[in-house]
């Protein structure tokens, strides 16, 4: 590949992918947190939101057991997974309660399982062979300008008094147009899957299943914020134009965060950046506990959201270098565990939390684990290879 093609592919995998992971996971996953607060406006309890938000997790795990099991082609999961977030949004408008409601979340995470899985192995195989691997942060800024547009979007709809319904309307056809515009550039993967020796076919090496439990303490320590930031703080501050605030100011974070993180992954190496990271966001999830004031809630914001997609890159690197014999399905390993965590997180909430305090016990608990992951991170630091500038192309 010469010099102008490289550039034409990096070009196309960092917009492509972008857009993919805006609409995977910034919408399909986590467009319901800052719609969270209309549809409580409208009757939903928080026990009950809490089950949408599990049944969310749920299908993400299933989605992606799903795709360590069927081990399908990258471009493939991603246009799948994309038409399915736009479906399963879309009718979030006609079902906003009740069972349906329930099994269109469910579906939306199966949906944004293949989305996280395919559109990062699509995006950062063409990447690798166009010779920039070290862009792949532009790619994963995707998941936070998502959740900035979805958080802005339901911001203007608490402003204005409009209902959860037209707004989910809106995500829907923003998600239809993404996986429209992506549809034909993800026909073709960079590189064809490649066979699985016999006996790994199946298999995770020894050396990855360390991480992969770290892996799943961050999804149970980022989602209690990640989830209900936005609703508590609708219960702490009165003011529509600051609760409303928090999600767009996590989003913006997360987006950022991967572009500012990208040389401390060649300088640091992925374990410790991937430690910091967990360390700064257990003074996010600590925030609340001490004070509800809004300072409070947007640093919050501002400590979880700047590190939940840098640990999350961070991970996935680490996990590659140590399983690259096998690495669909070490993503797909460590994606199920963080989705285990995180489906764990909204039921841990409804089992500790106290009527008149439902955050200070989830919140100390979900500290605890990120602290310890940290630890065990630090603990069982290996040499590492820093990524690579640019490879030749």
């Amino acid at each position: 590949m010469n010099d102008r093609d490289a550039v034409r592919a990096a070009r196309w995998a960092l917009v492509v992918g972008l857009m993919g992971l805006a609409s995977g996971m910034g919408i399909g996953r986590f467009a319901f947190t800052p719609l969270l607060p209309l549809m409580q406006a409208e009757g939903l309890s928080l026990a009950a939101g809490s089950q949408l938000a599990a049944a969310n997790y749920l299908g993400y795990l299933g989605g992606a057991l799903a795709c360590m099991a069927l081990n399908p082609r990258a471009g493939a999961a991603a246009r799948a997974g994309l038409l399915g977030v736009a479906v399963c949004t879309l009718a979030m408008a006609a079902s906003p309660g009740g069972v349906m409601a329930w099994l269109w979340r469910f579906a939306a995470g199966v949906c944004s399982a293949f989305v996280l899985v395919g559109v990062s192995a699509w995006a950062m195989g063409w990447l690798a062979k166009a010779g920039r691997p070290g862009a792949a942060g532009g790619v994963f800024a995707g998941v936070g300008v998502g959740m900035a547009v979805a958080g802005g979007i339901a911001w203007t709809s608490g402003l204005l008094a409009w209902p959860a319904a037209p707004t989910w309307a809106g995500l829907g056809v923003l998600a239809a147009a993404v996986a429209a515009a992506a549809w034909r550039p993800l026909r073709d993967d960079a590189v064809a899957p490649a066979p699985m020796p016999q006996g790994a076919a199946r298999g995770v090496p020894r050396a990855v299943w360390p991480l992969v439990a770290c892996y799943g303490a961050l999804g149970f320590g980022y989602i209690l914020p990640a989830t209900f930031l936005p609703a508590l703080a609708r219960l702490w501050v009165d003011d529509a134009r600051v609760f409303g605030a928090v999600w767009p100011v996590f989003g913006v974070a997360a987006a950022l965060s991967t572009l500012v993180a990208a040389p401390l992954l060649v300088r640091h190496g992925a374990r410790m950046v991937w430690a910091a990271a967990m360390g700064v966001m257990t003074v996010g999830v600590l925030l609340p506990v001490v004070s509800t004031q809004s300072l409070a809630l947007v640093l919050s914001a501002v400590c979880v959201g700047g590190t939940f997609m840098v640990a999350t890159m961070a991970g996935l690197q680490e996990a590659r270098r140590l399983g690259s014999a096998a690495p669909t399905r070490v993503m797909a390993a460590m994606t199920a565990a963080f989705a285990t965590g995180q489906w764990l997180g909204p039921l841990t909430v409804g089992a500790l939390a106290r009527a008149d305090d439902p955050i200070t016990r989830p919140s100390l608990l979900a500290a605890a684990v990120l602290l310890m992951a940290m630890v065990a991170l630090l603990w069982r630091r290996r040499p590492e290879v820093p990524l690579p500038r640019k490879d030749p192309a």
